[in-house]
């Protein structure tokens, strides 16, 4: 296995050595979807099937992809937020979602505008505005949310964040200008959790990501080993590739929504230490959420 940690130039140096050397398959996290098409054209030429790791080339030729079901990770946002909310007619909503050039955060808006879009619909609940931010950029994802909260008067009722990052930076707004309202999350960061048990986020979405890379290890030691029909039982699902108008053979795992009376299962599986969750001022708290240990 080898990180590229974010560099594209050492991306394509890692896939050329690799092909270099005849690898039975490659697995890739593509850093764009230019370089990553350029990466599977090159695999392809030499005869290695390629896996797309959690997140889709978008226009790629990768034969199979391993990662989660986005789509059901936005629809586990929305319905977390629509239970903080509870019965409060024409609620109005600001959405910050993630990079636009990220397939991933255009799956997640799916999954939570099949749940939220009715409620738009109908009037029982305002949408503010939707508003993308670029490469997930925490920092710019607050001023964001402040111009947009600005521009509305300060008044909004709930938050759908894409993932704890950019919740934390709304949180860090809101509590500024004196606001608490519902904010959703994902990815169960320790800040994220921290939040969710403090109040300040509502929920977050927790993914396996062990079983992501179980579940890739079992796929690619198929494929290395010619046994594409066991391949083909693995990817049970199907991602739309909608720039090369494909389906992808997939294996889409499940996430779990967190709440603050939920947290404790996290410990309980050894995903995340007491310690890292209860210092300061949130020890109380996870006395009452039963949260122990070291």
């Amino acid at each position: 296995m080898e990180n590229a940690e974010g560099d594209e130039a050492k991306f394509a140096q890692i896939a050329d050595e690799m092909i270099r050397r005849k690898v039975k398959v490659m697995m890739i996290t593509p850093l764009s979807a230019a370089g990553g098409l350029a990466v599977q054209k090159k695999a392809k030429a030499a005869g290695i099937p390629v896996i797309d790791y959690d997140r889709v080339t978008l226009g790629g030729q990768a034969e199979y992809h391993v990662g989660f079901d986005s789509v059901n990770v936005g629809q586990l946002q929305a319905d977390g937020l629509l239970g903080c909310l509870g019965e409060k007619p024409g609620a109005q909503i600001i959405e910050i979602q993630g990079a636009p050039t990220d397939h991933n955060a255009t799956l997640f808006a799916q999954g939570q505008k099949s749940r939220l879009a009715p409620k738009y619909d109908s009037g029982s609940l305002k949408l503010v505005k939707t508003q993308p931010v670029a490469d997930w950029n925490n920092e710019l994802g607050g001023k964001l949310f402040e111009q947009i909260l600005t521009e509305n008067g300060g008044k909004v009722d709930g938050v759908v964040a894409a993932n704890d990052g950019l919740a934390g930076a709304v949180i860090g707004v809101l509590k500024k200008k004196g606001i608490r309202v519902p904010v959703t999350g994902q990815d169960a960061t320790v800040d994220g959790l921290r939040a969710v048990l403090g109040g300040d986020q509502c929920v977050t979405v927790y993914k396996p990501v062990r079983d992501e890379a179980e579940a890739a290890a079992r796929l690619a030691i198929a494929i290395a080993r010619g046994d594409l029909e066991g391949a083909d039982d693995l990817a049970t699902g199907n991602l739309r590739d909608p720039v090369a108008r494909r389906d992808i053979k997939s294996v889409l795992l499940g996430a779990t929504l967190i709440k603050k009376d939920t947290v404790r299962t996290l410990v309980t599986e050894g995903i995340v230490k007491p310690a890292e969750l209860c210092a300061g001022e949130l020890a109380p708290v996870c006395a009452q959420q039963d949260i122990v240990g070291g």
